[in-house]
């Protein structure tokens, strides 16, 4: 294995990462973003407000787009599993 090839794999590596937890980080931060405005506005400082509407709605968004992170995942790892012949030789 050439550093070349090395470097490809963790960048693709590190592409997935951000590509698979992409949707749930951004509906999360969206939402973090609506409750704090809604917190300044209404003076309202709970802490538990902010917390457990975003656990929710990352479940949520998780079940929505856990089969196309699924399906991301296994294409990403079956095109890894068929690059181990040229690691070899």
């Amino acid at each position: 294995m050439t550093e070349g090839f090395a470097i490809k794999l963790i960048q693709e590596a590190l592409f997935y990462v951000i590509l698979i937890s992409a949707p749930m980080l951004g509906i999360s931060m969206l939402v973090g973003l609506v409750i704090s405005i809604l917190q300044t506005a209404t003076s309202i400082q709970e802490q538990t407000l902010s917390f457990v509407p975003k656990i929710v709605i990352t479940l949520l968004a998780m079940i929505v787009f856990g089969s196309w992170m699924l399906k991301t995942l296994m294409e990403y790892t079956i095109r890894l599993i068929n690059t181990f012949p040229d690691l070899m030789g």
